[in-house]
């Protein structure tokens, strides 16, 4: 390899060049000085950052492109101590050099900082130069900006953890939805014939629980299989309150929490499941905000854009829209970082603290609905985040709540309930004999193609899970159809709907149980197919 040499720089008044040409570059010392320009005006037009320093680390020569990726003139930099402004880590620094002394080059990534204070990872190449006797004179550095390229090499790692963690999400969402089915409808068993207050509440709250743990399941599939939702009219005020409770009962104690609704909101149509989860998205952010404490305030009131107050947001337009606000008097942020607190994966916690998921999440959930979020905040001034919702001009009632109309009974019907799980299998059964229906059961799709088979004038309705062993719910299906292209069937899962209807719409089945299901929502259900004419 051709050792390079070095020379006395030539003085600065005979230099034309923004830094005066590295001369210790030269491969011969008595290169003239036309071949030396013309060796600088070919570093220039590198692509590459080419910076040249002494072993004091002082900066000797900086290319334009070292203009272009750090944003410092050469001039700027000239004698400077590159350790000092440039690399921010020092310890991987000093460690580079080490490598650098002992091999004679090094080759590897390091951190630095632009002009600006942009963060870089840069791909550098150094090279220890050499006089003419062998002894260490400078470093020749050529570095290569790969900041997005990591970046982008970050996210796919995370897109593919998150695939996988979709996939796993989809199994343990059914397994829960099976534990959550029984308790559900347990609950409403037990409490048929109940007139005991204190049980009743007890029953209320175990309700509650296991209705909160379903809502959950629900989120995490929201966000794996996207946001789509059954729309109805959501109740703000009652949405809000639940919050601040869920607020109250769950976060420190430092942290006030106030709730502050204008009379009478407009009514907001959307999946009150989704919305919640936005919201509790935003007062889990302020918490993070406020680690010594703080006020957590959530409100709500009715506004009326005007074109004039659309701004810069692309999505909003002129009418009626319910404002909700989630405010905190946390640390705040500076506009570099609301600028980017909605790009996937971007988080300002702690590693294994934030997945930078909560907030895009939250904004395509808005979206959704036809709405959208501003962002205002301050350093150590707190932060506000204002959801816009399209409302109707008329005030919002609450939902009808579930068990407060007389659950609809049967007539003696047969219902054949084809679940893997014996807890549903059993509990399904009482519920429906309690409610005037007769009930068989099979533990998989062969032993329900078997009972149907004998019994295929007796059964009126099949209520069959999807996931199951050995023969899963689209094959049983199949099987029914053939024998009996009437036959009524309801299926029952954990997952999306779309899916698991889009897989036996072919053999006519258009009615869908989601799990966790309680017993008004199963005998309203079969009511509604079996009333039907096929």
């Amino acid at each position: 390899m051709t050792q390079l040499l070095l020379e006395p720089r030539p003085d600065r008044s005979e230099a034309q060049w923004p830094l005066p040409w590295p001369t210790d570059l030269a491969a011969d010392p008595r290169e003239d000085r036309a071949s030396m320009e013309e060796r600088a005006l070919l570093l220039d037009k590198a692509q590459d950052a080419i910076l040249v320093r002494d072993l004091d680390h002082r900066i000797t020569y900086w290319n334009n492109s070292a203009v272009r990726l750090f944003g410092w003139t050469a001039e700027e930099v000239d004698g400077r101590k590159a350790r000092e402004f440039l690399y921010p880590n020092e310890l991987e620094f000093d460690q580079a050099m080490e490598k650098l002394i002992e091999q004679g080059d090094w080759v590897g990534e390091l951190s630095a900082v632009s002009k600006e204070g942009r963060e870089l990872v840069v791909e550098t190449r150094w090279t220890l130069v050499r006089d003419e006797k062998g002894v260490p004179k400078s470093v020749f550095c050529i570095e290569t900006d790969v900041t997005e390229r990591k970046q982008m090499h970050r996210q796919f790692l995370r897109a593919q953890r998150m695939e996988s963690i979709g996939t796993l999400a989809g199994g343990i969402a059914h397994d829960l939805n099976n534990v959550l089915s029984p308790i559900l409808m347990c609950i409403d068993l037990l409490r048929t014939n109940e007139t005991n207050s204190d049980r009743l509440a007890i029953l209320s709250a175990i309700e509650s629980s296991a209705q909160r743990g379903a809502d959950m399941v629900k989120q995490v599939l929201s966000f794996v299989h996207g946001v789509e939702g059954k729309r109805l009219d959501v109740h703000i005020s009652q949405l809000l309150c639940d919050i601040g409770k869920i607020a109250n009962e769950t976060f420190l104690k430092n942290i006030q929490v106030s709730t502050v609704i204008a009379a009478d909101p407009w009514s907001v149509v959307g999946d009150s499941t989704q919305l919640h989860q936005v919201l509790l998205n935003l007062c889990v952010n302020a918490r993070d905000a406020m680690p010594e404490g703080g006020t957590l305030t959530l409100s709500a009131r009715n506004v009326r854009l005007q074109d004039r107050d659309l701004g810069t947001d692309t999505d909003a337009k002129p009418g009626p829209y319910v404002l909700i606000q989630v405010e905190d008097t946390g640390t705040g942020m500076p506009q570099e970082i609301i600028d980017r607190v909605f790009e996937p994966f971007f988080t300002t916690k702690e590693l294994g603290k934030g997945t930078g998921l909560g907030l895009p999440t939250s904004m395509a959930i808005v979206k959704s609905h036809g709405g959208f979020i501003r962002v205002s905040s301050e350093p150590g001034k707190g932060s506000t985040f204002s959801v816009y919702l399209p409302a109707q001009e008329r005030t919002s009632t609450a939902q009808s709540i579930a068990g407060t109309n007389e659950p609809h009974r049967g007539k003696g019907e047969c219902i054949l309930i084809v679940d893997d799980e014996p807890a549903v299998r059993q509990i399904t059964a009482r519920t429906l004999e309690a409610a005037g229906y007769r009930a068989m059961v099979a533990g998989d799709g062969a032993e329900a193609v078997a009972l149907y088979s004998k019994h295929m004038s007796e059964i009126a309705l099949v209520l069959t899970d999807m996931m199951m062993p050995l023969m899963d719910g689209t094959a049983t299906i199949r099987a029914l159809h053939r024998m009996n292209p009437d036959v009524r069937i309801v299926i029952a899962s954990g997952l999306p709907p779309t899916t698991k209807l889009n897989q036996v719409a072919n053999f006519g089945v258009k009615h869908f149980l989601p799990k966790p299901y309680s017993a008004d929502t199963l005998l309203t259900v079969l009511h509604n197919v079996l009333s039907t004419p096929n």
